[in-house]
Protein backbone atom coordinates (compact mmCIF):
# COMPACT_ATOMS: atom_id res chain seq x y z
CA UNK A 1 0.00 0.00 0.00
CA UNK A 2 1.12 3.74 -0.61
CA UNK A 3 1.62 5.49 2.59
CA UNK A 4 3.21 8.34 3.97
CA UNK A 5 6.08 7.33 5.80
CA UNK A 6 8.55 9.28 8.75
CA UNK A 7 11.85 8.28 8.13
CA UNK A 8 13.61 10.67 10.45
CA UNK A 9 12.32 13.78 12.69
CA UNK A 10 13.44 16.83 10.85
CA UNK A 11 12.18 19.01 8.58
CA UNK A 12 9.47 18.26 4.87
CA UNK A 13 12.21 16.34 3.52
CA UNK A 14 12.24 13.74 6.46
CA UNK A 15 8.77 12.19 5.34
CA UNK A 16 7.96 10.59 2.08
CA UNK A 17 5.52 8.72 0.11
CA UNK A 18 6.52 5.17 0.04
CA UNK A 19 5.21 1.46 -0.49
CA UNK A 20 4.65 -0.30 2.81
CA UNK A 21 3.29 -3.59 3.82
CA UNK A 22 -0.69 -3.30 4.34
CA UNK A 23 -1.63 -3.86 8.19
CA UNK A 24 -3.71 -6.98 9.50
CA UNK A 25 -6.25 -6.33 12.15
CA UNK A 26 -5.03 -7.86 15.64
CA UNK A 27 -7.74 -8.71 17.98
CA UNK A 28 -10.55 -6.28 18.79
CA UNK A 29 -9.17 -4.23 15.61
CA UNK A 30 -10.43 -3.36 12.30
CA UNK A 31 -8.43 -3.11 8.95
CA UNK A 32 -9.98 0.18 7.10
CA UNK A 33 -9.50 0.80 3.87
CA UNK A 34 -9.05 4.74 4.35
CA UNK A 35 -10.96 7.52 1.98
CA UNK A 36 -9.69 10.38 3.50
CA UNK A 37 -7.49 11.81 6.38
CA UNK A 38 -6.95 14.84 8.34
CA UNK A 39 -4.02 16.96 8.87
CA UNK A 40 -3.26 19.14 12.14
CA UNK A 41 -0.67 20.75 13.58
CA UNK A 42 0.66 17.71 15.90
CA UNK A 43 1.26 16.15 12.45
CA UNK A 44 4.51 18.27 11.83
CA UNK A 45 4.99 18.88 15.00
CA UNK A 46 5.85 14.95 15.59
CA UNK A 47 7.75 15.25 12.23
CA UNK A 48 9.52 17.70 13.49
CA UNK A 49 10.58 15.80 16.60
CA UNK A 50 9.11 18.35 18.96
CA UNK A 51 7.10 15.86 20.60
CA UNK A 52 9.48 13.20 20.97
CA UNK A 53 9.33 13.94 25.32
CA UNK A 54 6.23 12.66 24.63
CA UNK A 55 5.77 10.47 22.27
CA UNK A 56 8.85 8.58 20.32
CA UNK A 57 8.10 6.64 17.51
CA UNK A 58 10.17 3.61 16.24
CA UNK A 59 10.78 4.46 12.87
CA UNK A 60 10.25 4.68 10.04
CA UNK A 61 6.71 5.16 11.38
CA UNK A 62 3.57 5.79 9.15
CA UNK A 63 2.15 9.03 9.69
CA UNK A 64 -1.34 10.40 10.48
CA UNK A 65 -3.59 10.71 13.32
CA UNK A 66 -6.86 10.97 12.09
CA UNK A 67 -9.00 9.12 9.15
CA UNK A 68 -12.57 8.16 7.67
CA UNK A 69 -12.67 5.28 5.48
CA UNK A 70 -14.71 1.95 5.44
CA UNK A 71 -14.47 -1.02 7.42
CA UNK A 72 -12.81 -4.00 5.06
CA UNK A 73 -12.26 -6.25 8.02
CA UNK A 74 -13.01 -6.69 11.41
CA UNK A 75 -10.50 -8.79 13.66
CA UNK A 76 -11.28 -11.36 16.05
CA UNK A 77 -13.72 -10.63 18.51
CA UNK A 78 -15.25 -7.33 16.82
CA UNK A 79 -18.72 -6.99 16.87
CA UNK A 80 -19.67 -4.09 16.69
CA UNK A 81 -18.29 -3.15 13.51
CA UNK A 82 -18.92 -4.84 9.59
CA UNK A 83 -17.56 -4.80 6.90
CA UNK A 84 -18.77 -1.71 4.39
CA UNK A 85 -19.46 -0.23 7.48
CA UNK A 86 -18.87 3.95 6.81
CA UNK A 87 -16.21 5.16 10.07
CA UNK A 88 -14.28 7.85 10.70
CA UNK A 89 -11.71 7.70 14.02
CA UNK A 90 -9.19 9.26 15.99
CA UNK A 91 -5.64 6.84 15.68
CA UNK A 92 -4.36 5.71 18.88
CA UNK A 93 -1.30 7.91 20.32
CA UNK A 94 0.98 5.05 20.37
CA UNK A 95 0.41 4.57 16.81
CA UNK A 96 -0.45 6.89 13.92
CA UNK A 97 -1.09 5.36 11.05
CA UNK A 98 -3.97 7.42 8.78
CA UNK A 99 -1.67 8.65 6.01
CA UNK A 100 -1.95 4.98 4.15
CA UNK A 101 -4.28 3.37 1.67
CA UNK A 102 -5.07 1.28 4.61
CA UNK A 103 -4.79 1.43 8.31
CA UNK A 104 -5.71 -0.49 11.24
CA UNK A 105 -7.71 1.20 14.29
CA UNK A 106 -8.90 -0.24 17.64
CA UNK A 107 -12.84 -0.62 17.70
CA UNK A 108 -13.37 1.06 20.42
CA UNK A 109 -11.52 4.49 19.01
CA UNK A 110 -14.24 4.13 15.68
CA UNK A 111 -17.66 5.45 15.21
CA UNK A 112 -20.13 5.23 12.33
CA UNK A 113 -20.14 8.24 10.06
CA UNK A 114 -22.97 10.58 9.52
CA UNK A 115 -25.06 8.96 6.99
CA UNK A 116 -25.05 12.08 5.26
CA UNK A 117 -21.60 13.22 5.47
CA UNK A 118 -19.19 12.85 2.82
CA UNK A 119 -15.36 11.33 3.47
CA UNK A 120 -13.25 14.66 3.19
CA UNK A 121 -15.54 16.45 6.04
CA UNK A 122 -15.44 13.04 8.21
CA UNK A 123 -12.22 12.65 8.12
CA UNK A 124 -11.57 16.07 9.39
CA UNK A 125 -13.69 15.69 12.79
CA UNK A 126 -12.35 13.23 15.41
CA UNK A 127 -8.92 15.29 16.42
CA UNK A 128 -10.46 18.78 16.34
CA UNK A 129 -13.77 17.37 17.35
CA UNK A 130 -12.31 15.85 20.56
CA UNK A 131 -9.88 18.40 21.59
CA UNK A 132 -13.21 21.06 21.22
CA UNK A 133 -15.86 18.94 23.35
CA UNK A 134 -13.02 17.55 25.79
CA UNK A 135 -12.03 21.19 26.77
CA UNK A 136 -15.04 22.58 26.74
CA UNK A 137 -17.53 20.34 28.21
CA UNK A 138 -14.88 18.56 30.42
CA UNK A 139 -11.99 21.11 31.10
CA UNK A 140 -13.85 24.20 31.39
CA UNK A 141 -17.37 23.09 32.45
CA UNK A 142 -19.10 25.26 29.81
CA UNK A 143 -22.83 25.24 30.53
CA UNK A 144 -25.51 27.90 29.58
CA UNK A 145 -24.57 31.02 30.50
CA UNK A 146 -20.81 30.89 30.82
CA UNK A 147 -19.00 33.24 29.05
CA UNK A 148 -16.28 32.17 26.79
CA UNK A 149 -13.09 33.38 25.13
CA UNK A 150 -11.64 31.27 22.07
CA UNK A 151 -8.73 33.17 20.48
CA UNK A 152 -7.88 31.99 16.60
CA UNK A 153 -11.03 30.83 16.22
CA UNK A 154 -11.31 30.13 12.34
CA UNK A 155 -8.98 27.41 12.57
CA UNK A 156 -9.25 23.66 12.97
CA UNK A 157 -10.39 23.16 16.38
CA UNK A 158 -11.79 26.87 16.92
CA UNK A 159 -14.12 26.20 14.14
CA UNK A 160 -15.43 23.38 16.14
CA UNK A 161 -14.93 24.94 19.69
CA UNK A 162 -17.09 27.97 18.49
CA UNK A 163 -20.32 25.83 17.43
CA UNK A 164 -19.64 23.51 20.24
CA UNK A 165 -19.62 26.47 23.11
CA UNK A 166 -22.72 27.80 21.47
CA UNK A 167 -23.95 24.34 21.87
CA UNK A 168 -23.57 23.95 25.38
CA UNK A 169 -25.15 27.58 25.71
CA UNK A 170 -22.13 29.98 26.31
CA UNK A 171 -21.87 33.49 24.82
CA UNK A 172 -18.69 33.13 22.78
CA UNK A 173 -16.23 35.83 22.37
CA UNK A 174 -12.85 34.76 19.60
CA UNK A 175 -10.60 36.79 17.72
CA UNK A 176 -10.30 36.91 13.69
CA UNK A 177 -8.39 38.28 11.06
CA UNK A 178 -11.22 40.21 8.28
CA UNK A 179 -10.87 37.05 6.26
CA UNK A 180 -11.99 34.94 9.22
CA UNK A 181 -14.62 37.19 10.27
CA UNK A 182 -17.73 35.62 8.23
CA UNK A 183 -16.99 32.09 9.08
CA UNK A 184 -16.52 32.92 12.38
CA UNK A 185 -19.71 35.02 12.84
CA UNK A 186 -21.66 32.24 10.35
CA UNK A 187 -20.61 29.77 12.83
CA UNK A 188 -22.02 32.01 15.93
CA UNK A 189 -19.50 33.82 17.81
CA UNK A 190 -21.20 36.70 19.56
CA UNK A 191 -18.22 39.05 19.60
CA UNK A 192 -15.76 38.92 16.86
CA UNK A 193 -11.90 41.23 17.70
CA UNK A 194 -10.26 41.90 14.62
CA UNK A 195 -6.92 41.08 15.98
CA UNK A 196 -5.10 42.75 13.08
CA UNK A 197 -6.43 45.90 14.42
CA UNK A 198 -7.29 45.61 17.97
CA UNK A 199 -5.66 43.89 20.71
CA UNK A 200 -8.38 41.90 22.46
CA UNK A 201 -7.06 42.30 25.97
CA UNK A 202 -8.35 45.96 25.44
CA UNK A 203 -11.81 45.11 24.70
CA UNK A 204 -12.32 41.43 26.71
CA UNK A 205 -13.21 41.40 30.29
CA UNK A 206 -14.94 39.12 32.95
CA UNK A 207 -15.09 35.89 30.79
CA UNK A 208 -15.69 33.01 32.75
CA UNK A 209 -13.14 30.83 30.88
CA UNK A 210 -10.66 30.80 27.86
CA UNK A 211 -10.01 28.14 25.50
CA UNK A 212 -6.22 29.01 23.73
CA UNK A 213 -5.34 28.09 20.58
CA UNK A 214 -2.58 30.19 19.48
CA UNK A 215 -0.01 30.25 22.94
CA UNK A 216 2.75 32.25 23.30
CA UNK A 217 2.24 36.29 23.84
CA UNK A 218 -1.55 35.28 22.97
CA UNK A 219 -2.10 33.00 26.13
CA UNK A 220 -0.14 35.42 28.68
CA UNK A 221 -2.89 38.23 27.92
CA UNK A 222 -5.35 35.64 28.14
CA UNK A 223 -4.86 35.37 31.67
CA UNK A 224 -5.70 39.11 32.07
CA UNK A 225 -9.65 38.66 30.16
CA UNK A 226 -10.43 35.84 32.51
CA UNK A 227 -12.14 36.57 35.66
CA UNK A 228 -10.66 35.33 39.13
CA UNK A 229 -11.27 32.12 40.15
CA UNK A 230 -11.85 31.13 35.55
CA UNK A 231 -9.76 28.60 34.40
CA UNK A 232 -7.45 28.56 31.20
CA UNK A 233 -6.85 25.47 28.99
CA UNK A 234 -4.68 25.88 26.16
CA UNK A 235 -3.50 23.63 23.55
CA UNK A 236 -0.77 25.21 22.35
CA UNK A 237 0.88 26.45 25.27
CA UNK A 238 3.47 24.40 27.35
CA UNK A 239 2.36 21.19 29.01
CA UNK A 240 1.86 21.17 32.91
CA UNK A 241 2.10 18.27 35.31
CA UNK A 242 -1.49 17.43 34.76
CA UNK A 243 -0.36 16.78 31.00
CA UNK A 244 1.56 13.50 32.34
CA UNK A 245 -0.11 12.55 35.25
CA UNK A 246 -4.06 12.53 33.33
CA UNK A 247 -3.43 13.20 29.80
CA UNK A 248 -0.45 11.03 28.84
CA UNK A 249 -0.99 8.63 31.89
CA UNK A 250 2.81 9.00 32.81
CA UNK A 251 4.89 9.08 35.90
CA UNK A 252 6.30 11.75 38.27
CA UNK A 253 9.51 12.11 35.85
CA UNK A 254 7.93 13.49 33.41
CA UNK A 255 5.35 15.42 35.53
CA UNK A 256 8.29 17.09 36.71
CA UNK A 257 10.23 18.15 33.37
CA UNK A 258 6.21 19.87 32.87
CA UNK A 259 6.05 21.47 36.20
CA UNK A 260 9.69 23.38 35.92
CA UNK A 261 8.81 23.99 31.69
CA UNK A 262 5.51 25.49 32.78
CA UNK A 263 6.49 27.49 35.83
CA UNK A 264 6.29 30.90 34.64
CA UNK A 265 2.81 30.32 32.68
CA UNK A 266 1.70 28.56 35.73
CA UNK A 267 2.88 32.11 38.09
CA UNK A 268 1.16 34.15 35.53
CA UNK A 269 -2.08 32.67 35.32
CA UNK A 270 -1.67 32.95 39.88
CA UNK A 271 -0.66 36.26 39.72
CA UNK A 272 -3.94 37.14 37.34
CA UNK A 273 -6.08 34.54 39.96
CA UNK A 274 -6.67 31.58 37.40
CA UNK A 275 -5.90 28.23 36.71
CA UNK A 276 -3.88 27.18 33.95
CA UNK A 277 -4.42 23.76 31.63
CA UNK A 278 -2.67 22.29 29.06
CA UNK A 279 -4.94 19.43 27.27
CA UNK A 280 -3.41 16.55 25.34
CA UNK A 281 -6.64 15.47 24.57
CA UNK A 282 -7.75 11.28 24.01
CA UNK A 283 -9.19 9.53 21.29
CA UNK A 284 -12.62 7.82 21.77
CA UNK A 285 -15.05 6.38 19.53
CA UNK A 286 -18.35 6.66 22.31
CA UNK A 287 -17.07 10.91 21.92
CA UNK A 288 -16.57 10.36 18.88
CA UNK A 289 -19.98 9.39 18.36
CA UNK A 290 -22.20 12.03 20.09
CA UNK A 291 -19.80 14.57 17.60
CA UNK A 292 -21.27 12.59 14.82
CA UNK A 293 -24.78 12.50 16.31
CA UNK A 294 -24.68 16.22 15.92
CA UNK A 295 -23.57 16.41 13.12
CA UNK A 296 -26.37 14.01 11.57
CA UNK A 297 -28.85 16.31 13.78
CA UNK A 298 -27.34 19.26 11.84
CA UNK A 299 -26.20 20.92 14.82
CA UNK A 300 -22.47 20.61 14.39
CA UNK A 301 -20.68 21.61 10.95
CA UNK A 302 -17.44 20.46 10.00
CA UNK A 303 -15.49 22.82 8.33
CA UNK A 304 -13.15 22.21 5.65
CA UNK A 305 -10.60 24.72 3.94
CA UNK A 306 -8.72 22.96 1.30
CA UNK A 307 -8.54 19.18 0.10
CA UNK A 308 -5.60 17.63 -1.31
CA UNK A 309 -5.12 14.67 -3.21
CA UNK A 310 -2.38 12.16 -1.18
CA UNK A 311 -0.12 12.73 -4.10
CA UNK A 312 0.31 16.23 -2.77
CA UNK A 313 0.34 15.32 0.67
CA UNK A 314 3.43 17.31 1.36
CA UNK A 315 1.81 20.66 -0.57
CA UNK A 316 -1.00 20.01 1.95
CA UNK A 317 1.83 20.03 5.18
CA UNK A 318 3.50 22.74 3.42
CA UNK A 319 -0.16 24.88 3.64
CA UNK A 320 -1.07 23.89 6.95
CA UNK A 321 2.23 24.95 8.32
CA UNK A 322 2.01 28.27 6.34
CA UNK A 323 -1.10 28.97 9.54
CA UNK A 324 -3.62 30.46 7.15
CA UNK A 325 -5.96 27.73 6.81
CA UNK A 326 -9.79 28.61 7.76
CA UNK A 327 -11.33 25.29 8.91
CA UNK A 328 -9.13 21.79 8.43
CA UNK A 329 -6.96 20.62 5.84
CA UNK A 330 -7.84 16.97 4.45
CA UNK A 331 -6.04 14.53 2.03
CA UNK A 332 -7.98 12.41 0.07
CA UNK A 333 -6.59 9.11 -0.93
CA UNK A 334 -5.94 7.98 -4.38
CA UNK A 335 -8.06 5.32 -4.43
CA UNK A 336 -11.09 6.39 -2.90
Amino acid sequence: MQAFVLTRYGGAEAAELREMPRPRPARGEVLVRVHAAGLNPVDFKTREGKLKVIQRYPLPAVMGNELAGVVEEPGEGVTSFAKGDRIFARMPKAAMGAFADHAVVPADLVALMPAWLDFESAAGVPLAGLTALQALRDELGVRKGSRIFIPGGAGGVGTFAIQLAKHLGAEVTTTASPRGRALVERLGADVVIDYTTQKFEDHVRDMDGAFDLLGGETLRQTFSVVKRGGKVVSIAGMPEPHTALKDLGRGMGLATLFWLASFSLRAEARKHGVSYRYLFMHPSGSELAELGDLIERKKLEPVIDRVFPFAAIGEAFAYLEAGRAKGKVVVRMSEA
